[in-house]
Parts: C-alpha cells; sequence; structure tokens
C-alpha cells in the first residue's frame, strides 16, 4: 500500500491543515489484509461540510462493521491545497491511511447538489483517474454514486460505473458479497457490472444508450444487455427500528458547519408539497420509535462529548409521538446539560411551545417557511398552511419572548404573479405589526425580521417536473420589486443567486448531453461553484457555447406530459399519473390533503411500508 506523506512545510501553507491529517475521535483505523475491500466515501465539498453530513457518518460506520471492508473518507481540498497538491504532484488521497485513490476498489460519491459536479471531476483528475468511464482501466477503481441527485444518474451517467438509487443500508452487502466472488473468479469490470443488473436499485449506465428526436428531445432509452432492467427501482429500508444506525459519529477536528450529534427520526414527508423533490423521492414515511430514538440519542452523547443534538427529518413537527418524545429528550439533555437543535418548523401553536420549552434559556431565531406570499399561491404549491396560522404562529413566538424570525420563500414559482411577490412584503410587514401589537413589557428589544428567497428550480420527480423556469432577467425583476416593496427598516432581506439556479436546473433535468457542459466547465476551471465567490456564470455560459448546450432547452422550456423525461426509467415509487394529477390541481389552486389525513393514491403504497401500511 503507497501512503501520502504530508510534509509540514506543506501543511503550515494552507488554511485549516486539520481537514488532511485525519486520526479523529471515532474514526477506524483497521488492519489491510489482502481480501479487503477498499471503499473511499467521497464528498465533493470540504470538509467542513462533509463531516455534517448525516448520510456519510451512517453508510461510514455501516460499511466499516464488515470486517471485509475498510471505508475511509475523501474530502475535496480546498483552493490553497489543491494549487500545491498540483505543484508537488501529490494525488489525492484517503484520510485514514493516506492512500492515493487509485488504489481503492470502490471510490462511492454522494451526490447531494447539482452545483458539486464539476468538484467530482476534479477530484477524479487530482487522483489520476480518467474521467469518463470508458477510459478507465482494469486495475482502476469503480465508481458509484449515490443520494438524492442520483434519480436523475443521466448527467453524470458517461464518468460513472454504477449508480445507486435508494437508501444505503439495504443493497450495498449484497454488492458487496458480489465483489468478493468475482474478484476471486478473475473476471473483467464489465463481468462483474453485468452480475450487478441483478440487484435492485443498482443502474449501470454502460447497459445503456440514449437516443434523441430531431427537436432535441429523448427519443429512448435503450437497454443494451438482456439482464437490463427498462426501469430501475428505488430500494428503501423496511423498518426503522431495525436499520443500522451508528451509535457514534465521527468528531472532526475543526468546528463543521454542523457541529452536533444528529439524530434521525423518520424518513419520508406526509405533506406533499409539489416543488419538493424530497417529499416525493423519500416516500413513504417510516418513523423510528421513541425507545430507539432514545436510546441512539443517549449512544450518541455518550460517544462524541458534544454538547448539542439536532433532531432531522424533512417534517419534524409531523413525528407522530414528538410531544412525549420532546419531553424525555429534554430531561436527558437538561441532565447532561445539552442544547438541542429544532429544524425549521410548521409554524402552528405547538411548534411554538415545543421551541419555547427547548430554548427556554438562550433563545436563537426561529425559522419559518412559508414558501409562497399569497394564500392563492400557497395552494398552488400545496403548502398547507393558512396566513392566519402564520400570523397566530408569529404573536406566539413573540409573546415566548423571541424577537428574531427568519421567513424563507421562493420566486418564480408556476403560476407566481406580481401580487404574488408584493405578498411577501405584505405578510413580512403585517408580522412586523403583530410585534408591535404585543404589550411593551412583553418584547424583547427590536424586532430582526429576516426575509429570504430562493429561485425556483423545476425538479423531477415533482408535480412541477415538467413547468419552465424563470430566467436570470425575470428572477432579477423580481427580486428587485420585492425589495422596494419591502419598506420597514426592521426588514432585512436577501435572495439566492439567480444565474446558480438557472445552472442547477440545466443540470438536475439534464440527459447525458449535459456531461459535456459539465466537463467543458470544468475545464475552463469551474469548481466550487455551489461558493458564491467561486462560481463563474461567465465560464459556465462559455461552455454552453463550446458544447452546444441551450440553458433554455433545459431550464425554460415546459415540457409536455407524452415527452420522455431522463428520468423515466427510475421508478421511486410515485406514479407519474399522481404527479400529472397534482400538476393539474396545482393550476385550480387546488390542495390536497396530507397522506395521514386522506391516502392520495401516489403509488407509493405499492412498498407496503410506513404511514401507507398504518392506514
Amino acid at each position: 500500500m503507497t501512503q501520502v506523506r504530508l510534509s509540514d512545510s506543506i501543511l503550515n501553507q494552507v488554511d485549516k491543515p486539520a481537514r488532511y491529517i485525519g486520526g479523529e475521535l471515532n474514526s477506524y483505523k483497521k488492519e489491510i489484509t489482502e481480501n479487503m475491500i477498499r471503499f473511499a466515501f467521497c464528498f465533493p465539498d470540504i470538509y467542513e461540510v462533509g463531516m455534517s453530513h448525516l448520510g456519510m457518518q451512517i453508510l461510514y460506520h455501516f460499511f466499516n462493521k464488515r470486517q471485509d471492508v475498510y471505508c475511509e473518507r475523501v474530502f475535496a481540498p480546498w483552493k490553497d491545497m489543491e494549487a500545491l497538491m498540483r505543484v508537488n504532484s501529490i494525488p489525492l488521497f484517503s484520510l485514514e491511511t493516506h492512500t492515493p485513490l487509485k488504489e481503492f476498489d470502490f471510490l462511492g460519491f454522494t451526490l447531494q447538489y447539482e452545483m458539486s459536479y464539476t468538484n467530482i471531476l476534479n477530484m477524479l483528475e487530482l487522483a489520476g483517474i480518467p474521467l469518463y468511464s470508458h477510459e478507465r482501466h482494469e486495475d482502476g477503481p469503480l465508481i458509484i454514486a449515490g443520494g438524492p441527485c442520483a434519480y436523475n444518474p443521466e448527467p453524470l451517467a458517461p464518468f460513472i460505473d454504477i449508480f445507486y438509487i435508494g437508501e444505503g443500508e439495504v443493497s450495498y452487502d449484497l454488492l458487496f458479497d458480489k465483489y468478493q466472488l468475482w474478484k476471486a473468479s478473475g473476471g473483467s469490470k464489465k463481468d462483474f457490472l453485468a452480475q450487478l443488473l441483478e440487484v435492485e436499485g443498482l443502474y449501470i449506465p454502460a447497459f445503456y444508450e440514449e437516443s434523441y428526436n430531431t427537436d432535441g428531445t429523448l427519443k429512448a432509452k435503450t437497454p443494451l444487455h438482456p439482464l437490463a432492467k427498462e426501469r430501475i427501482r428505488k430500494v428503501i429500508v423496511k423498518n426503522m427500528d431495525d436499520v443500522f444506525y451508528p451509535e457514534k459519529q465521527v468528531v472532526p477536528w475543526i468546528q463543521a458547519v454542523h457541529d452536533r450529534v444528529t439524530l434521525e427520526m423518520f424518513r419520508g414527508c406526509i405533506r406533499g408539497c409539489r416543488f419538493c423533490q424530497a417529499g416525493m423521492i423519500y416516500r413513504p414515511v417510516r418513523q423510528k420509535s421513541k425507545p430507539i430514538l432514545m436510546k441512539h440519542a443517549k449512544n450518541l452523547l455518550q460517544s462524541t462529548g458534544y454538547e448539542e443534538i439536532s433532531l432531522a427529518s424533512l417534517s419534524t413537527s409531523d413525528y407522530q409521538d414528538l410531544e412525549s418524545f420532546s419531553e424525555e429528550l429534554m430531561d436527558l439533555c437538561s441532565s447532561e446539560l445539552v442544547n438541542i437543535s429544532l429544524p425549521s418548523l410548521r409554524v402552528d401553536a405547538f411548534s411554538v411551545d415545543l421551541m419555547k420549552r427547548v430554548q427556554e434559556v438562550r433563545k436563537s431565531s426561529l425559522t419559518f417557511a412559508p414558501e409562497a406570499g399569497s394564500q392563492r399561491l400557497r395552494d398552488v404549491i400545496n403548502k398547507n398552511i393558512t396566513e392566519e396560522e402564520i400570523l397566530n404562529g408569529c404573536k406566539l413566538a413573540f409573546e415566548g419572548g423571541w424577537n428574531r424570525v427568519k421567513l424563507y420563500f421562493m420566486l418564480g414559482l408556476p403560476g407566481e404573479n406580481t401580487s404574488d411577490v408584493k405578498a411577501i412584503a405584505e405578510l413580512a410587514e403585517k408580522i412586523v405589526g403583530i410585534y408591535y401589537q404585543i404589550e411593551k413589557e412583553k418584547r424583547q428589544g427590536a424586532i430582526q425580521l429576516v426575509v429570504s428567497t430562493s429561485c425556483f428550480v423545476p425538479k423531477p420527480f415533482t408535480p412541477f417536473q415538467w413547468a419552465s423556469q424563470d430566467s436570470v432577467e425575470s428572477f432579477m425583476e423580481k427580486h428587485n420589486l420585492l425589495k422596494n416593496t419591502i419598506t420597514r427598516r426592521q426588514i432585512k432581506y436577501n435572495h439566492h443567486d439567480a444565474q446558480t439556479s438557472i445552472l442547477e436546473a440545466v443540470i438536475a433535468r439534464g440527459d447525458r448531453r449535459v456531461a459535456k457542459l459539465i466537463e467543458r466547465a470544468f475545464r475552463n476551471g469551474c469548481t466550487f461553484d455551489s461558493w458564491g465567490e467561486h462560481f463563474n456564470y461567465v465560464k459556465w455560459q462559455q461552455a454552453a457555447n463550446e458544447t452546444g448546450i441551450d440553458f433554455s432547452f433545459y431550464a425554460n422550456r415546459e415540457r409536455s406530459y407524452d415527452e420522455l423525461l431522463p428520468w423515466d426509467h427510475i421508478d421511486i415509487g410515485v406514479s407519474k399519473k399522481f404527479l400529472i394529477n397534482e400538476n393539474e390541481k396545482s393550476k385550480e389552486s387546488i390542495t390536497t390533503p396530507h397522506c395521514k389525513e386522506k391516502c392520495s393514491g401516489c403509488g407509493i403504497s405499492k412498498f407496503e411500508e410506513g404511514v401507507c401500511n398504518e392506514n
């Protein structure tokens, strides 16, 4: 085994050298044997971001519980370190053993955000590994990718050998077993990939090809192997109480973005917001029981020494036993002097009361996500909350001692008009007005209200997957309109970059041709595109001109229901018929009740798990 040795002179030249040394509390140090599978878990962003990711913590410990697998971590080096690595011919390496990535059996990339894709190519190049799968040799590692963005695998298909569709705890053991058998048999990589065609949840892009119509739309996706399935069905964990969950987390040397214990409460969401990809691809809702959650909380706090615990799920307020669980967790955390961090909650009396009890001593800001300013548009997107509930929730928060509130909205939603944009400012000003209706002695100083808007990005597997996206110019007009409509000095307005959102839509809804755009942008020097100070729209436009990729074709064009979409071969369980019905209902501002209120027949019940089974 080769080992990369970083001299003190190199580490002394970079910001935060602890990003590159490894050896943290609860990381693994294994004796490497001849038949051990070497797996590099690659996070295409810097150490502080990747160490905050719950999925990495789960799979890192899940893989390492096998005696024949050694999973090590790899993060994208920051600009200063990358420059030194290139000058000194240092290949990208793992943290645990400082092994060059070329020597691993698998490189596993998690796809969390489309704007990290150029980092993936950069990491492969830094490792000395050819970018395209057809150019790689028999003795090099296999490249596997999973995560939410893998549900449209096509923009990265030419670079990736295996896409994992679904939850990692389900099929990886079978994949590793097959790899051990294949390695012993001495076959080719193509033989191994062909064997994986039988494994549920795995998509091998080399065994499929795309063809296109004269108008540029997708004509067909054709399997090239008799075992290649027409549709790849995602895999899900059936019982959340029985599924593996780590008793410890790796504790980083330096402060991570989310520097605390993370407790996963459940997977899925009952709400059905029409813009939300996570709410569709993670269905059905499957909860962990209170005793299991308490056991995990005690284990993690004891093994890490963290002074804060965060509750993780798409909609924490919907946990079935939230009241009794939160009481028990607060008792534990109070005795251990541990803070509880809650994510964005629904604007209702119980959520505010829960926040009040959790933050009795130190009140941080409250975060709510109405998503749209007008009731009509909230009905369009199926955000089942009224203005009265929003104002009443804020009133309860103010009476409880809060004076800092963050509100999240989206601009460019389907069906949006000028009055909807202005309604965001009007709602914010009503909230400020509510604060000053509270008795003066109950107020905690001046109110601080932050209004943040992101740009709507139509994502695969949502009812809005066929929708057009606003242009950069339209987004900027709406930003300026909202900024000028907000008149109160107590309201601060932030907005997301429109150009980044356009590219996010291009990649999110892209086909295999978009891979050329990603590679060319990378060759033009684009990396860390999710970091505002490093994003360069001009270089992406240059890449588009050089590859013949039209941004408007992927981002701004409305699709018809009969168009074949690049991700139609992926089966998430939610039917296309349901998504079409939801899109049509949105045009009439008709809402759909949540899953526990009434089954909407989305199709996910075929998994016979979770809330579908309960109902």
